[in-house]
This record gives structure tokens, sequence and C-alpha cells, in this order.
């Protein structure tokens, strides 16, 4: 199994989590290394969705540890991990509809005012916003709606953002247009992603972790699973020439 490399910014040791009966994580161990983008794969109920937000104090482990910058979290309230520099865009998107993009922006800024050249930087990541900013954020389109939920996530400078399937129900003209944005957005910032998108995935990771039945089977460089169709089918029963 390859490792990654780097200092980890964040380890997860042995996590078992359980959700009422059901135990989800089985022994979870992954290092996130300080910098880029490392993506979390897996087929449906593998457990992705739970690790991120077992990490994020959603659920709490009920065995093993999480580490954030050599600080122990597992357990700890969501709003002191958020405080700690880590933020969470789960797949629901979690926008206010009711709400004007503007508005949606101004809560998630919580240490004051937002810095307007950073505003700039979003607006360059996402020109919609700009162009929507006084309407209701209900009356944007999915894509649009998704890209709010990720501007809301670097309102602030975060060292840590856990991202749920970005790409899930985006129409293609809108994928290849996040692309350019969040291969921006991992200069700034370490990402984890869970993406089912292979070639969103493939194309923007420098990491990949594989999981399996709560548990991670792979780990390594994105580039080398992207290259080896005998290894993708493997561990996630596709290939990547049969997503383009």
């Amino acid at each position: 199994m390859a490792e990654m490399t780097g200092t980890p910014l964040l380890s997860l040791a042995g996590v078992h989590t359980h959700i009422g009966q059901y135990h989800i994580l089985q022994g979870v161990d992954l290092d996130l290394p300080a910098g880029g983008m490392t993506v979390l794969l897996g087929r449906n109920g593998a457990g992705k969705t739970t690790t991120l937000r077992t990490i994020m104090g959603l659920w709490k482990p009920s065995r093993g540890t999480v580490t954030f910058d050599g600080r122990p979290i597992g357990g700890q309230p969501t709003p002191d991990i958020a405080q700690a520099g880590i933020a969470y865009v789960p797949e629901t998107m979690a926008v206010f509809a009711d709400l004007t993009v503007a508005e949606n922006m101004v809560l998630a800024a919580r240490s004051g005012p937002m810095d307007p050249a950073r505003l700039e930087w979003i607006f360059g990541l996402f020109p919609a916003l700009k162009k929507f900013w006084q309407f209701p954020a209900g009356v944007l389109s999915g894509g649009q709606k998704q890209m709010l939920a990720i501007a809301r996530a670097i309102a602030e400078p975060r060292r840590l953002i856990l991202i749920d399937e970005p790409t899930k129900g985006i129409a293609p003209a809108i994928i290849e247009a996040m692309i350019g944005a969040f291969a921006e957005l991992k200069r700034e910032t370490t990402i984890l992603l869970v993406e089912q998108n292979f070639r969103f995935a493939a194309s923007l990771g420098d990491h990949v972790a594989v999981m399996d039945d709560g548990r991670i089977v792979h780990r390594g460089a994105m580039a080398d699973l992207a290259g080896d169709e005998a290894l993708q089918q493997r561990l996630l029963g596709l290939s990547l020439d049969a997503h383009q």
C-alpha cells in the first residue's frame, strides 16, 4: 500500500464511528499532507461522508484518534473544530435560500466584515456570485449554489476544507468551470475532497485514498491511480478511460 508523503496536517488513527446500531467506520487510518488536494474515493456506502462528518465533529468517534495540526480534535464540538481552521461543505450545500448571496457570505464571515480583496479573489473563482450578489440564493442553479457553498467555506482563510461531492447533479459545463476554481483554491489551502466523478478527481487530486467497508484500503499518488486501469478496476470497479 503506497503511503502519502509530506508532514501530516490531519491524522486519523484507528477511527471507528457508530451511527446508532451501525458500525460505519471500522478502523480508518489516514494521514493528510499539508497543501494540495487529497481525494477520498470509494463505492457508495464505503464510509466517505461519515469520515468527513467525524473529522468535523458531527459524528463522534467511538474509538481511535483524530489529530489536526498536532492537536486532538476527535469528539470535540463542531464550532471548536471550525475555529481551529477547518471548514466543511456538505453534499447538501446548506445555503440559506431566502437570504441573498451577499447575506449568505456575511453570515459566513464570522470574524467581522469580509476583506474586500478576499471577496474579489472569490469573485474571480466564481464570477456568477458577483452577478447574483443581491439575488436570493434560492434562485441560483444547482451549480451556482454549490459555488456559493464553497465560497462560504472560504469567506475567511481556512487551513483545511472538507468538500463532499461538489459535482453531484451539476451540469458538465459548470463542472469544467469548477476545475479551474479548485485548481486555484488548492494553492491557498489544503483540501480533502469526496468525489464520485473520477475524471474531475483525477484532474485535480495530488493524493488519493480509497475506502471500502469503512476502512482505507489504498493510499498513494492520484497520478499513479489515474494511470493504472487495472488498479482502478480492482479498487473501484471502473476505469478512467470508461468515464471520459
